[in-house]
């Protein structure tokens, strides 16, 4: 199995900083400038990329990211189409942990096995699946794990820490994903003020690394979280952003 996760977050962590984890959907604004714009966010300091999968019924993301899954349909961008450009993308970025950003809607109907076999030959790191729950995550994992890949689980806000503990048994060199605020991705002016307890509480309780997103546009809410994580995650406003701007060349936090 793959160990560029387990790495990345080592690597953070030896240079006294959360690790970086990008969103971006792709097939938006094309498929060729979501590739273009992965290239830059590794440019700019990100160190795992979430490579998000068009779906045509997103409840789990915001404005942004919906209106970006569906340009990206309008332009028939499939599983596919994207497990094809994380094979160029390995291609150029050896080192980089890609995960597979997924509704299992789309896994399922590819078969578990084929879906599986193709995502290890994109060389794939992980899957994480919005709407699976940790009751039948095992039914994806059992036929990830023989490819080498992994899972990375959503943690909501009001997950017990009970059931944290249990999402992040059975898992190596992956990291556990903490939604910070109730309801959908989306950038926020303020973090919740719970937020950084409930980051510390989670870490004392699991070995995996743990990365917080939903909301995180700025540096200084990412300094914030990476005090209290190993990680933090921005989605919505690369998303926007490449959208407003058509690229992500230089800066990617203000």
């Amino acid at each position: 199995m793959s160990d560029r996760i387990t790495k990345c977050f080592a690597k953070a962590k030896a240079e006294g900083r959360g690790a970086f984890v990008s969103y971006l959907t792709m097939g938006y604004p094309t498929l060729a400038q979501s590739e273009e714009a992965v290239d830059d966010a590794i440019a700019g300091g990100v160190d795992i990329v979430e490579l998000g999968v068009p779906f045509s019924d997103p409840f789990a993301d915001g404005a942004v990211i919906r209106s970006a899954a569906y340009e990206a349909l309008k332009q028939n961008v499939t599983l596919d189409d994207v497990l094809a450009a994380a094979k160029r993308i390995r291609a150029k970025h050896p080192d980089t942990a890609i995960v597979l950003f997924t509704y299992y809607n789309l896994v399922f109907s590819k078969g578990l096995e084929t879906f599986a076999k193709a995502a290890a030959e994109a060389d794939i790191d992980a899957v994480l699946s919005v709407d699976l729950p940790l009751e039948e995550r095992d039914e994806l994992l059992d036929v990830l794990k023989p490819y080498g890949i992994t899972y990375v689980p959503l943690i909501a806000p009001n997950t017990p820490i009970e059931r944290v503990i249990a999402s992040a048994e059975g898992l190596e060199n992956s990291f556990l994903y903490i939604i910070t605020v109730k309801g959908i991705t989306g950038a926020r002016a303020e973090l919740p003020a719970d937020l950084t307890a409930r980051l510390d509480a989670i870490r004392a309780a699991v070995k995996l690394p743990i990365a917080a997103g939903f909301g995180i546009s700025t540096q200084a809410q990412a300094k914030v979280v990476s005090a209290h994580a190993d990680g933090f995650v921005v989605g919505s406003a690369l998303v926007k952003r490449l959208g407003a701007e058509g690229s992500l060349k230089g800066e990617l936090l203000p």
